[in-house]
Order: structure tokens, then sequence, then C-alpha cells
């Protein structure tokens, strides 16, 4: 073989031999298999042959299960056909995959293992997915590494292909899908060379063909079916040898031995471990620790789990075993044992000399599993009687199935220099990481590791990269906690989250902070100096984030940063470091433009200028001052034993203990507000002179940071000293004092409000943090003020932001388009408001634990918030809805028989005006008080009050609600379409708010039946071909169903009346709103969200319009103008369509003026749908 060298992550890995087999490929995204689809689409746009000489055909269907769906059809018509997914999306593929495997077909799935959801939702790995589809006939393959993947994933299609059977080729979601290796490559020439071409001609030969015709999947009765189920014995025993001879050909072609069970170790192990997956790397080099010092240990690691081969696993293991320990990244609850851990017993159930067998837990969801950890399950098996059942890695003081844990082993392999940096969610320090490996990898001779490591907030969160480089080969398949080199790139962190104490002596630490060397005695933490004076650490400053906005960057600091890495780190000439960093970025950044790519190469030498060497003073030594302070005494217990160590990166410490009484996974609202991250680099100021009061500012506040208050006499004479409070403006507000507050810990210094102020610049100015108080005594004060609801309408702009939103300080992205409408809902009907979230973006930012940015008013009450999965959230919700319906009716029964019962005059009256506002929202809930108060103070007989107390036991079923279901464009127009249309379908009184990204923003942006024409998406990389789907003109095609297409930046009015129409309306509502996601690269930057919404309907992209069958006279309400500016315009402004430009201009140029036609004719067909609906 011709040796390639590549730099890639395991997806990469997996894509790259995929594309090499398959005809096609049928996909839908979902993290983290999501990349594999796109580097297919990508390489198919450009026209990349696989070893058929053809364009691999791809497409993105409605799911998991079309894809699945499509893969059979492409597969029964005689192509090769391969998906590409995970957990959830794994789910609903299985009842196909049976259909699959019962067929014979040989398609193959790659799997980037991942958490199933459970009590939560996680997007990191382990093999609760996989373990799903052990039934479904598909022979399931291991890799274990980048390498593996780039070597064994050939072995599942020529398998395949051979044995007519069916591959599931599975590897770690994240931690191996994630790690970017480099690694050898065969070539296709190579892969061709392989391929059983009789078998492929049989294959193609039984495929349906009117040519030929035939038919398949017909219905057994029980005189058959069993029969035919066991004629495949035959083909499924000869299959594990088939699976060996492919291996033993890579093998000899790589250099690499692979085996169904590859074992490591002491040929004459007494101990041994049996696992798979990414743990293989961090086991063998235990083996060779504890082997070194004089242990006999072992370890089997298997590739092919499916069909299990208890030949292969007796062969491999050594004879000398005496005590085996399976490792499962599963827990199969209920079960006798984990999966692997049966298959190993049974192996071993008739044999007379079997080993003990034990069974281990370990890697749920990603959990990190380090030497030490494996370390304690070779010592456990030294037990007179080991612990069976066991768990590594966590601490469980519950049931005690944990195994005590000893010090922290280094096993890396000599010579590995590691690094690691922290970032912060969306800074460009993971891109700027990716780039420096890769640039490392491909200009040196020396292994390269990266890892990415991510918390659960969709942006702002912590990011940490860890990278290793060395001369050998690195198997380190666990976090570096014991590094070289640290990066801190945000200076908040040093009093947040331990950094210096994982740093060698004799390291080196860059610090990116806007203080001076004078300046860091006074402002660092006295330990953390100290650590850096007793450990020699070469310590260095960069203000990079100044160098950055003073080149127009704002605060994308990543490239300033990366190369003051390559000055330090050493590890290539800075000369060249430089020269390769600057050809990055022309890759990275070309279709951004030149500006945005000269700006950038300008970050490179300004990285390299602006590093500063501090000198490390002896004083230091006798500094103190802890660097983490504990947390307040007077704050809830869950806040202080669960979010403060989960915040401060130490959540993996918490014993089982901590979460006793939440094991169903309930969270207590408003856990956000505790957070107080300080992650603004900037802040609003708010010049009271200037401010017109129309508080436009907080209507747009992603993260409901800004908001005005009024305050009365008394409220504004307890208030703080030196608090800015001006007469408030308008009717009915004498006597009021106005201001406005800012929670500038929880600020991400978007900009939104000072862009959308009318008198921007001057009533709200952005300013950096330094100059600005962060002094939270203000702020709390405000909190503690009453609502003036009598002062002013709630359904006014200004009205609504006097009114506390319900949703606040999320993890959504600066600039974020979706969440201002969700806060506006909150801020409307949020404690009277049951949501049903669809998974996505909106969960992302909604849900990370232990945020939760949804919160009480003061009596208590707010949103209850769920989720099931993405594609039932409309079922999900009619239920809700079913079941507050009949829980209602059941209290209203009761109410009644009291008001038969009953003489008392006051209760009767009560009762009556509880049924009168019975469907009203707001007087329902001011009527409900009022029969409560009643009931609460009335005397009964004994026959009455025991009806009294049945009303009181279900007193919050008994006021009106509103029902609502969120999502994105990939559930409503995708994934969920048909679950939403069946429950419109049944006139149910819902409501869906639906935020239209126009792209699956929550799995990195790519195309929906939402994109436009034209937009350049993943899944869509040459550009999306078709026409927007016109949800809003299907769902009217019902005649009882309330349709808004609205764009808060475009016309806040119009959004404030479809809100409460919608409500309004008894009978199913859908509000289409427009949310400018980072996805779409708005070159205004996303302070200027609210303006490209504007753009968007001016161009004729975005419709504004309200239906209302209510209404008997004008039901169609057309809220925008004929386009008045052209189509080009507004994309010249988005990366989405100006980026297709520079790739593909002929293509560009072909859609481009497709969708000028589109939008003229949506316009049209708006207008024709105005006058056919509002006839006399």
């Amino acid at each position: 073989m011709s040796k390639i060298m590549k730099i890639c992550d395991g997806n990469e890995a997996a894509a790259y031999v995929a594309y090499a087999f398959s005809e096609v490929a049928a996909i839908y995204p979902i993290t983290p298999s999501s990349p594999m689809a796109e580097h297919t689409d990508e390489w198919s746009a450009k026209g990349r042959k696989n070893i058929f000489n053809q364009p691999v055909r791809l497409v993105e269907m409605q799911s998991e299960a079309g894809a699945c769906g499509a893969c059979h059809g492409a597969l029964e018509a005689g192509a090769l056909a391969t998906s590409f997914t995970a957990s959830q999306g794994l789910m609903l593929m299985i009842p196909t995959m049976h259909r699959i495997s019962g067929e014979r077909l040989p398609g193959v799935l790659h799997v980037a293992s991942r958490t199933v959801g459970t009590h939560a939702f996680s997007i990191f790995g382990d093999h609760s997915d996989v373990m799903n589809c052990r039934q479904t006939g598909f022979a399931m393959l291991n890799s274990g590494s980048v390498q593996e993947i780039m070597d064994l994933a050939g072995v599942a299609h020529l398998s395949a292909i051979k044995a007519r059977i069916p591959f599931l080729h599975f590897f770690d979601g994240f931690r191996t899908s994630h790690e970017i290796q480099k690694v050898e490559a065969l070539e296709y020439a190579d892969f061709a060379k392989l391929v059983d071409y009789d078998a492929l001609a049989r294959f193609r030969a039984n495929a349906l063909n009117p040519e030929d015709p035939r038919m398949r999947s017909l219905v057994d009765n029980p005189d058959i079916y069993f029969q035919l189920r066991e004629a495949n014995n035959s083909d499924y025993n000869k299959l594990p040898d088939i699976v060996e001879d492919y291996m033993a050909q890579i093998s000899k072609l790589t250099g690499r031995e692979y085996h169904l069970f590859n074992y490591y170790g002491a040929p004459d192990a007494e101990r041994v471990i049996v696992a798979m997956g990414s743990v293989a790397g961090c086991v063998q080099e235990t083996v060779k620790y504890l082997n070194d010092r004089g242990e006999k240990v072992g370890f089997l690691q298997v590739h092919l789990f499916r069909p299990f081969s208890k030949k292969h696993l007796l062969a491999a293991m050594p004879k000398t075993v005496k005590k085996v320990a399976v490792l499962d990244r599963v827990k199969e609850i209920g079960s006798i044992g984990e999966p692997l851990y049966e298959d190993i017993c049974a192996a071993y159930i008739n044999d007379k000399n079997r080993p003990e067998i034990f069974a281990g837990r370990f890697g749920l969801s990603s959990k990190d599993t380090t030497p030490a950890q494996i370390k304690a399950v070779y010592d456990n098996l030294l037990l007179d009687e080991p612990k069976n059942h066991f768990t590594i890695g966590i601490v469980d003081d519950v049931t005690n199935l944990s195994l005590p844990l000893g010090p922290a082993l280094n096993c890396e392999p000599e010579g590995t220099i590691s690094c690691k940096f922290w970032g912060l969610g969306s800074d460009g320090t993971v891109g700027a990481n990716k780039n420096s490996i890769k640039i490392i990898g491909e200009t040196t001779d020396m292994y390269c590791q990266a890892y990415f490591e991510y918390d659960t907030k969709k942006s702002f969160g912590i990011t940490k990269s860890h990278l290793r480089f060395g001369k050998k080969p690195i198997s380190s398949t666990y976090y570096v906690s014991h590094a070289d080199f640290i990066a801190c790139h945000n200076q908040t962190y040093l009093t947040k989250y331990d950094i210096i104490s994982e740093l060698k002596p004799h390291g080196s630490f860059l610090l990116n902070c806007e203080w001076s060397e004078d300046e860091l005695e006074q402002k660092m933490p006295g330990d953390i100096l100290k650590y850096i004076a007793e450990n020699d650490i070469k310590f260095y400053i960069i203000d990079a984030n100044k160098e950055s906005q003073s080149l127009g960057l704002g605060n994308r600091s990543n490239m300033v940063l990366q190369a003051a890495f390559f000055k330090l780190a050493n590890v290539i000439p800075v000369e060249d470091a430089v020269e390769h960093m600057k050809d990055a970025v022309k890759k990275t950044y070309g279709l951004k433009g030149e500006k945005i790519v000269n700006m950038n190469i300008a970050a490179v030498d300004a990285g390299i200028n602006a590093v500063k060497q501090v000198q490390v003073k002896e004083s230091w030594k006798n500094l103190s001052g802890a660097a983490i302070q504990p947390a307040p005494a007077d704050v809830p217990a869950i806040i202080k034993n669960i979010l403060v160590p989960i915040n401060a990166q130490k959540g993996d410490l918490l014993p089982v203990s901590a979460f006793k009484g939440m094991e169903d996974g309930t969270m207590p609202l408003g856990t956000s507000q505790y957070e107080k991250r300080g992650i603004a680099t900037h802040l609003p100021v708010w010049d009271s002179s200037e401010c017109i009061q129309c508080n436009m500012c907080s209507f747009v506040c992603p993260h409901a940071v800004i908001r005005p208050y009024l305050l009365d006499e008394k409220e504004a004479a307890n208030a703080p000293a030196g608090m800015n409070l001006v007469d408030a403006k308008g009717p009915k507000m004498d006597g009021l004092k106005y201001t406005m507050g800012v929670s500038t810990l929880d600020c991400t210094s978007c900009g939104s409000c000072v862009s959308s102020c009318p008198k921007s610049g001057k009533a709200l100015k952005m300013v950096p943090t330094h100059e600005v108080s962060l002094d939270q005594t203000g702020w709390k004060y405000l909190q503690t003020l009453s609502e003036k609801n009598d002062r002013i309408d709630k359904f006014t702009l200004k009205g609504s932001q006097l009114r506390q939103p319900l949703v606040e300080f999320n993890g959504a992205c600066a600039g974020c388009g979706e969440t201002p409408y969700i806060k506006l809902l909150t801020q409307l009907y949020g404690d009277k408001m049951y949501l049903a979230n669809a998974t996505g973006c909106t969960q992302a930012w909604g849900a990370a634990m232990p945020c939760v940015p949804y919160c009480k008013n003061k009596e208590g009450k707010g949103v209850a918030w769920s989720n099931s999965l993405f594609e039932n959230n409309a079922e999900f919700s009619y239920g809700m809805c079913l079941a507050v319906k009949q829980l209602r009716a059941a209290v209203t029964e009761f109410v009644k028989q009291l008001d038969g019962m009953t003489q008392d005059a006051a209760v009767k009256a009560a009762i009556a005006k509880w049924l009168e506002t019975y469907d009203d929202l707001d007087a329902s809930s001011v009527a409900t008080d009022e029969l409560l108060a009643v009931l609460e103070s009335t005397k009964f007989s004994a026959e009455e009050q025991a009806v009294v107390a049945e009303i009181l036991k279900r007193r919050k079923d008994m006021s009106k609600k509103t029902m609502w279901m969120y999502g994105g464009d990939g559930w409503a127009y995708d994934i969920g379409y048909g679950g939403l249309d069946h429950v419109f379908a049944m006139g149910e009184d819902v409501n869906v708010l639906l935020v239209d990204t126009e792209v699956y923003s929550n799995t990195g942006g790519q195309s929906s039946k939402a994109t436009p024409v034209g937009a350049s998406a993943k899944f869509a990389d040459g550009g999306k071909k078709t026409a927007k789907k016109d949800l809003g003109r299907l769902m009217m095609t019902y005649p009882n169903v309330y349709v808004a297409s609205v764009a808060m930046g475009a016309n806040p009015a119009q959004l404030m009346k479809a809100v409460t129409e919608a409500v309004a309306h008894k009978g199913p509502s859908i509000v289409i709103a427009y949310a400018p996601c980072i996805n779409h690269g708005i070159k205004a930057g996303m302070n200027n969200v609210q303006a490209e919404m504007k753009k968007a309907v001016d161009c004729g992209l975005w419709p504004l319009y309200r239906y209302d069958p209510n209404k008997t006279e004008k039901p169609f309400s057309l809220d925008y103008k004929k386009p008045s500016v052209p189509v080009e315009e507004f994309f010249n402004g988005e990366v989405r369509y100006a980026g297709l430009k520079i790739k593909y201009p002929e293509t560009a140029a072909k859609l481009f003026a497709e969708a000028q036609v589109e939008a003229d004719a949506r316009y049209e067909t708006y207008v024709a749908l105005a006058h056919s609906y509002n006839e006399d």
C-alpha cells in the first residue's frame, strides 16, 4: 500500500472509508455523528469518486427512520447504501434494521455511539444506543480509536458484501468521533482490490428490477416463520471467519494486527479485563505500566460483538487467566448484568476450567476513564472476594458499588508533551486548537492527539482543549490532567476553576487578561501566584481581546491566542508556524470574504508580538488567598451542593447520594440566577436623560439581563444610594419612578440592546467591563419590587417588558434570535403555561444541567416545562393537553357538586364567577383565587367539607392554562411534521411557537425543509436547490387553525398581535417566528439580529401575515409591503449565501435568480390569499 497520512477525527475517518464503498447515503443530522454525513456531502458536491468511479448520491431525509428507510429501498434496488447516526436516531432505525437484516441486504450503518435519553438527555458517548440493536440481525463491529476506524470500517463494508449481512460499525461518540489523531489511511484502490465482486454481482442480480421481477417481504404464518429464521444460522455462523479473514488482509496491508478479539499483555496473565471501545487505549497503557512493575495482567479487546464468537474468544484468552473483569459502557437497568458481561459468562458457562467473571460499569455519558481507575479494577481482582457489578469513575455511597481509587498514574508515552486550553464557548478556542494540531501533525514527524471537552450549554460554556504530541504513538484516551502547557483564555476563570494545579513543575502558563504585569499581584489570587513561584512556572500574559478588537474582530481572539501558543510552545520554528497559520486562515475564513481573511492574518502577527513574559517574584512564595471562594451561605442547598460544584468543573466528584430524590431528573426552576459567570467584555450603560422609555432594549435582549422597572414612592425612597431614578413617562404613570437594571454578571456582551435602541449610542452604549461597577446591590433590590400591572397594558411592547420574564440568563449564543420570542411569551403567559419543548437548540440553551433559566414569579408560579423527543413533540404536548382537560374536568365536577349542595351565598357567587370565567385565561386565575379563598374561610357541613377537601386537593388544576409547543424548523418542518399535522387535525386548543432558524441550529447548521433556495448549509454544500417549505400555508388548509408569520425586528406590534390572537383562538394555532442564527454568518454581527429580520422582510424572503379563521371579516391580514430590496442585497450580508458565490459562483448566480423569482411570487401568492380569504 502507499501510505497516506491524515490528521483527522474519528468521524472523518469513518466517512473516508464509507465513501469508498457507498453508492447511496441517506442521512439525517444528529450529534455527534453529523460530521460523517457532512464530509460525505462536501466530497460528493466536489465530485469525489468512490471505488465504483462515481460520486456518492447523498440525500437528507426528514428523520433517521426516513434515512434508514431510504437505505433499505436503495439496497432493495441493488445499490450499496450507508447511513450515519447515533442515540435516539439509531433507535428510530431499529424497525427497518430488522427488515434489512431479514432480507440479507449488505448495508452498513456507522454509529458514533451516544447516550440514549432517560431521566435526561446527554449528547455524550456510551453504548446504550448500540446495545438496543443486539437482536436486529446486524453484525456489530467496534473500533476503539481513530486509527482503528480507518482500518476496520472497511472490514464492515467488505464483510457485508461477502456475507450478505448488514453491519453496524460503532465507535465511542465524542471520545473517538471527535478525537483528532495522525493516522494512516488506505488508498481507495487498495480497498477496491479486497471486494468480493462475485458476491457483489450476486447482490445486484438479486435486486428488484422489472426486467427480472421478484417479490420480497411477504406475510408469513406460524407454520413457516420459525423455520425461515433458523435458515439463516449457517451464514451467521460463517460470518466471524469472514470478518477474521478480512482483518488479516487489512493487517497485512497496514502492518497493524487485528482480530475479532485482540489480546494485549502478559502471555501468562492471571487477571484480564475484557472491554471494547475507546477505553482500550487507557487499558493498554495501564497494562504496560503494571506489567513493567512485575504484575501479570492482560486486556482482551472486543472488535466483533455480533455475531459473538465463543471460538475466537477462548482462543484469544490466556489459558492462565483466573479472574476476568468485563467492563460495559452501559447500564442495562434491571438486568442481571450488562450485555458484554452476559456474553462472556455465556461463553464460559460449560467450561469446567472457567475463570471467575466479574462485571463492571464505566464511562457512561463520556465519563472520563483514567489509568488509576483501570488499576482499581485489577486491584479488585486481587481480592479473595472481588466486588461484582462494580463501577469506576464515580463515588457510589448509596449502593456502595464503586471501587476505591488510588493515586493518579502517569502512563503517557515517554516524551509526550501535554497541553490544556481553557476557553469560552464560541470564542474560537476549539477551532484554533484543531488548526494547531493539524499544523503540528502535518509539518512534523510527531504523533498528535486532540480532544475537546464541552459542557452542556449551547454557547458561553466552558471548553477545554486537550492536546498531546510526541515522537511515539499516543493512545491516552483520557483528559490531560498533568500538563506541560496551560492556557487560560478568560481571566475570570482564575477565581472559578482549579486551573493551575494541573500544570507540571517547570511548565508554561499563558493567561489572556487585560491586566498589566504590575497589576497581577493585586488582581490574581495569591494561591495561584504562589503555585507559579514554587513550581518554577514560566508565566506569560497577553491581552488578546484588546488585540482582536483593534483589528475589528470583536472578542474573537482565537487567532491571536493560537499564534501566542506557537511562539511559546517551541514545537516548530515560529516563522514556519506563522506561515502555516496564515494558510489555515485562508482555508478557514475564505468563504467569509477577503476582509475577514486579512483581519485574521493580522491577528496572527499580533499574537506573536503581544505576548509578554512575566518576571516571577520570589516573594510570591509567601502569598496566600484562595482562588475559588465557597458558595454563599444563604443560597438553597441544591445550589450549594449541586450547581456550584458542577459549575466549578467538580461534578465528577459528586457522590451518588448527592442526587437522592432527583432520580427522575426533576430540577427546580430558576437556578441560572445563581451562576453569575461574569463573562462580559463590554456592558450596556444607560443614560436616563436620553432614554425615551420605549423598553425596546429589554424586548430584544436574548438573555433577559436588561430590564425596565417602575418604583412607587416607598420603593424609590428605599432604593440603594446612587440608583438612577427618573420620572416614568406615559399615561397612568403619575407618582412612579423609572429605572433600567442590568445584570452585569449575566450579560454576554451581544450588544443587541444598543443596536435596537432608537437612540443607540446616546440612551444606551456598550463600554468595556472594567469601566462599569459589577456590584449587584442595585440589581438585587430591583428583583424585590412589585409589578405595576394596573398602570399599563401588558399586551403592548412597553407594557410586556415591565413584567418579569420567566426565562432568564439562558445558555444561548450572544445575540440569539430565538430566545427573545420565548422570553416575551413567558412575560405574557408564563404563570399559566405548559411548554412542551422539542429537542434542539431550544432545549440546549434552556435545559443545560445545572442551569435552569425558566423561573418562578413572586407567587411561585412559572412555566411547566418538559421534553420528550425530537420527533414526537406535538404528540407529547397533545398528551399534556388531554391530561389537563381530564384533571380540570374532574375538579369541575366537584365544584358543580358543591354548588348543588351549599346554600351559602358567597360560595355560590364565587362558584358562579369561576364557571363564568372558565375559558378566560386571565380572569380564570382571579376567579380561582377568589373561590379558593372563600372555600378556605367558610365553615361547611361534614358532607360539604368532604367535597371541598376534594376541590382543595386539586387546586392546581382549577384555573385555565395555555398549552404551548416550542421548537425549531427541524422539528416542525421535518422530523415532527407528521405529528404536528395530526395534532392540528384533532382540533384541540394547542399553540405552537416555531422559531425558524432555517437550519438545524443545534447540530451545526444542516439544511432543513425551511432552508431557502440558494442558501449554503451542511447537507446542501452546493446550495439548496429547492424552495423553502411554506408551513403556514399548509396549516391554513385546516379550517380551524390560526396561523401567523412574524419577525420581531421587522414589526414588533404585529408579533404582539399574533401571540395574543393565537392564545385567544379556541383551537390549534401556530406562530412561525423568524430567528436569525449564528450559523447564518451575519456579516453585520449578531448584535444586529433584529435589523437582519427587517432586511429579510423588506426583500420578501420572510413574509408577515396573520390568518384568524374566527374572523368573519378579513380573516387574513397581510402585514408586509411589496418587496422593495433585491434579494441579493440581503444575500450579500450573510455568509450562508455570499460564501456560495465564492465557492460555486455559477451555481450561486442561478440559485439567487430563482430566489428572487420565488420571493416576488411568494408576495403575489399572499396578496392572492388575502383577496381570497377576505372577499365579502
